[in-house]
């Protein structure tokens, strides 16, 4: 094996209390692409700043080759000082280094360099910081969040021009596809120190669960043999003569490091409020239009999306998906077309902004609206310190301030917030932002058996790939196509293009790929409803607002307190047929809607 361009070996650091890095490890060889894992808070940027050279540790050796030349890429890049984004990128080139470079990187990360600092959005922010650290081509590359605010199709390119570098490369990421693109090794940072996988991170969950496991047996074994040593000291023939102080001082020596063990990190509890179940319609578009001066960012998209479904958004930063998804649940009128809600909905929102929070503000006060030290979370009155235990916040942190949370910490507390309140649709854009890999698998449980409906913008393909039943992407000119499946899915049926090649695409009817609906069967010749499906279609509206009328009526006589007192059997009786009844609503809609769907797709 190649020598090392970097070597940290037994790094220590403590920040009061517990120590966050308490003798880990950390090496990379050139072309070396290593994932850096762990939990957010586990010291994973702060041993990246060490390798930087940004922090020195309290204790350990670090090494980096003389000739060696690294770039770090920080999650909050600073651009003060410069007047253009081609300034800041340049001024990362050393005498030797091609200027070219420079521009070939901000041509395909979607800047021109002549843009201001001050006006970039987070996801451009990103762009420039990435050119920035890769215009050299650093023998030593390393990576905080390097996917964070990029679209799908920027992170599909930096996969691929990480992959051709000679540098070393080590990074953080949330984002799992990216990881298993990318690695070539693993290591994880857990309770201050590192274990190393020399394999990627495809195998890395695996191998944790695994190392976790044995953990647990060996402490279970220690243990057990602490009780039979104490058992030999109190009772042993050898000992009430004389005491066997080699085997006591063994057993100290035990108890310590059975004391001394941290477990591994809890994980946290998820359970999104339950509403009152919503229709079975929850949202219908017909032909929404919307431009914003001359830029039409939808135009002529029409959806119906039902109780259940999981529908993702995707595509480039800018091309509309938030304004999209306002349109979607309400918040925005569309020019042209309509948009019907569905009856009973219960929205619950985490928008990309992520609301504005008073950083001043404490956690136990934001979760609670400043009612007390209680909240109503599933109809059960929960204390705020138990609730926020279940997203991995400390009692203690029930009196910090927000703004001495880190990313991942407030992204959970604003899920907390957010998944506390009562719902049936559940609208999260970009959800997955500065969660750790344990929290998003959580997540990714909870919106795949969530019983509403989820509608989410998520730039993260396996997130994708792993919750949503349909995804909605653009495709061009402001049209919108919905595709059954998951991000993968979607590739398949689009003939395995990724979404920048398809902008490059002719947009002829033949090149274009077929809507969810037309997935189904093979177009053939145009056709019409049968006598009877028209029929059905024209009297099921009447049937659907008698049985409506009917479990009123029923739901009505229920409601009287003295029926049960004065009919018991007549009680149960009405309960049976209130049943029924509903059971005959659900079956009438759902034939409903089928041959609705049917109409539209013979008609156009």
């Amino acid at each position: 094996m190649a020598p090392p361009l970097l070597n940290l070996d037994g790094i220590k650091l403590t920040f009061g209390g517990t120590p966050l890095l308490d003798g880990a490890s950390l090496s990379a060889s050139a072309g070396e692409k290593i994932a850096l894992v762990g939990r957010n808070g586990s010291g994973k940027s702060t041993l990246l700043k060490i390798a930087a050279g940004m922090i020195e540790p309290q204790d350990g050796e670090v090494f980096r080759q003389p000739s060696a030349t690294v770039r770090y890429l920080p999650q909050m890049p600073d651009m003060d000082g410069f007047a253009t984004v081609r300034a800041y990128v340049e001024a990362g080139l050393g005498p030797a280094d091609d200027p070219h470079r420079a521009t070939y990187l901000m041509e395909h990360l979607g800047l021109t360099g002549e843009e201001r600092p001050s006006d970039l959005s987070g996801g451009e922010a990103r762009r420039a910081a990435l050119a920035r650290v890769m215009a050299p081509e650093p023998d030593i590359l390393l990576l905080d969040e390097p996917t964070n605010h990029l679209d799908l199709s920027v992170i599909e390119w930096l996969e691929e021009e990480l992959a051709r570098t000679s540098s070393a490369v080590i990074l953080i990421s949330h984002d799992r596809r990216f990881l298993e693109r990318v690695s070539r090794a693993t290591v994880w940072l857990d309770r201050g120190q590192t274990r190393r996988l020399d394999k990627g991170f495809a195998h890395f969950e695996e191998w944790r669960d695994q190392v976790l496991e044995e953990e647990e047996r060996e402490q279970h074994k220690l243990g057990r043999q602490i009780v039979r040593e104490e058992h030999w000291l109190r009772y042993g023939v050898t000992a009430r003569r004389k005491r066997n102080m080699r085997r006591l001082g063994e057993l100290q020596t035990m108890r310590q490091r059975f004391r001394s063990h941290r477990g591994a990190e809890g994980t946290a509890t998820m359970v999104a409020s339950d509403a009152a179940e919503s229709g079975k319609l929850v949202i219908e578009a017909k032909a929404i239009d919307k431009s914003f001066g001359e830029l039409t960012v939808v135009k002529g998209f029409s959806t119906r999306i039902q109780r259940g479904d999981r529908v993702g958004l995707v595509g480039p930063n800018g091309a509309g998906k938030t304004t999209l998804l306002k349109m979607l649940t309400g918040e925005l009128a569309p020019d042209a077309g309509t948009v019907r809600l569905g009856v009973n909905l219960e929205i619950a929102t985490l928008d990309q902004k992520r609301e504005a929070v008073d950083p001043a503000e404490t956690l136990a006060h934001y979760l609670t609206d400043g009612r007390g030290e209680n909240l109503l979370v599933n109809g059960e009155q929960r204390h705020v310190v138990s609730y926020m235990k279940d997203f991995l916040f400390k009692p203690e942190q029930a009196r910090t301030p927000v703004r001495e949370l880190s990313g991942g910490e407030r992204a959970r507390l604003l899920l907390a917030r957010v998944l506390a309140r009562p719902a049936n649709l559940l609208v999260l854009d970009e959800p997955t932002n500065d969660l750790d890999m344990e929290t998003l698998e959580l997540l990714q449980e909870l919106v795949a058996g969530f019983a509403g409906t989820v509608i989410l913008v998520s730039h993260d393909r396996d997130f994708l790939d792993r919750t949503v039943t349909s995804v909605i992407a653009p495709d061009g000119g402001g049209r919108w196509i919905e595709y059954a499946g998951g991000y993968s899915d979607m590739l398949a049926q689009r003939g395995g293009s990724k979404l920048e090649d398809r902008k490059a695409r002719s947009k002829t009817e033949a090149g274009e790929a077929l809507p969810k609906a037309e997935q189904a069967a093979p177009k053939g010749p145009a056709k019409k409803l049968s006598f009877k499906q028209k029929f059905a279609l024209d009297s099921l509206p009447k049937k659907i607002e008698a049985v409506t009328a009917s479990i009123a009526r029923l739901e009505n006589n229920i409601a009287d307190p003295a029926f049960y007192e004065r009919d018991p059997a007549s009680f149960q009786k009405t309960i049976a047929a209130l049943d029924k009844e509903r059971t005959t609503l659900a079956a009438l809609e759902e034939e409903w809607l089928e041959l609705e769907m049917l109409r539209e797709e013979m008609e156009g």
